[in-house]
């Protein structure tokens, strides 16, 4: 798989203070069901259409003359990318026709929007299009899709939205025990491409700052295990299996309180996607062991301002990565599935 790819603390304030003493938004945001004065139950809300089913809408609005460049069949190989329903990049577009484009109509494009949205909690979309809208211009700018199978009963169908910063997609578990359809990417440059050491306006920075709260926790002996020198390659999210050379401190080391921390980091990183995908990561997770079967490492290599506070790390289990690299800015690479001998092409 191929990749493309100054704030400071206030005075007086030292970077570690503001780790230990600002919270890191947490938590997806609950709307409860509001009823009428009187009425015993209250209102149900409105379905919403999934992500899946607005993109077989979309896909059976295509023209012949659109389906020609943008739909693909399940295993097809791009020539330049390989497969294509499992490449991952950081800067990269699947097809030509941008999606702001007159390629598509403009019910068309409202629709990609509302498949995005609904891969996307709510309350992370204005923070997805502040990301866009630093690194693209805006969504549809420089961003292109792909439909790669046939929706329907029983077939195997994947929608995949790519650009600067972006590889998202959607299966309907067309992809057999793959978290998210396959691997994805996010990630955000808020504006200056090397970003100071508090990574000021990057939306994605408060991840990192969670992570960094248990190696806060850590004893020297605990941080020694969890520092690695050198990071690995950008792409670097292969499974590497229950026997892999995997970095870091195993996460079964930990105590009861550091552990919890852990735990609320993992909260954090799945917070800004559906419900859907977030149970689907866990559950790709207890199927390979959980969190026990996982470590979490520190990399000194990348470390801005040379502070101590990790801006590239990575938690890592059988069949389970999540790469957070913060240099020069934020890039980050996830592949997740339930055993290690899911091909992913990652």
């Amino acid at each position: 798989m191929s990749t493309n790819h100054s704030s400071h603390a206030p005075h007086g304030l030292s970077r570690r203070r503001l780790l230990t003493s600002t919270a890191a938004a947490a938590g997806g945001l609950t709307l409860a069901a509001v009823g009428r004065p009187g009425m015993a139950e209250p209102i149900p809300a409105a379905a919403t259409p999934s992500a899946e089913t607005l993109a077989a809408r979309l896909h059976a609005s295509l023209a012949p003359r659109q389906r020609e460049k943008i739909c693909f069949p399940w295993d097809y190989k791009h020539p330049k990318f390989g497969l294509l329903r499992t490449r991952i990049g950081n800067n990269w577009n699947a097809t030509e026709p941008e999606v702001a484009s007159d390629f598509f109509t403009k019910d068309q494009r409202r629709l990609i929007r509302e498949i995005f949205e609904s891969l996307i909690e709510p309350d992370w979309h204005a923070r997805f299009d502040k990301q866009l809208e630093d690194d693209a211009g805006g969504f549809g700018q420089s961003q292109s899709i792909a439909l790669i199978g046939e929706p329907g009963a029983g077939g195997r169908f994947q929608f995949l939205l790519t650009g600067r910063h972006m590889t998202l997609r959607c299966d309907g578990d067309a992809a057999d025990h793959v978290a998210f359809g396959g691997p994805i990417f996010y990630g955000h440059d808020a504006g200056s491409f090397k970003e100071g050491p508090n990574h000021e306006g990057n939306v994605f920075w408060p991840q990192a700052v969670a992570a960094n709260r248990v190696y806060a926790m850590l004893d020297g002996k605990q941080q020694s295990k969890a520092l690695v020198d050198t990071l690995p390659a950008e792409n670097a999210v292969a499974f590497r299996g229950p026997d892999g050379p995997l970095p870091g401190i195993p996460l079964a080391d930990l105590a009861a309180d550091q552990r919890a921390e852990v735990e609320k980091v993992l909260a954090i990183l799945l917070e800004p996607f559906r419900t859907a995908d977030r149970d689907e990561v866990r559950g790709c997770l207890a199927r390979q062991g959980g969190l026990d079967r996982c470590r979490l490492a520190f990399y000194k290599q990348g470390d801005i301002g040379n502070d101590k506070v990790w801006d590239c790390w990575r938690l890592e289990g059988p069949a389970f990565v999540w790469y957070f690299r913060g240099t020069p800015h934020v890039h980050v690479w996830v592949n997740v599935a339930d055993s290690p001998e899911i091909a992913t092409n990652a």
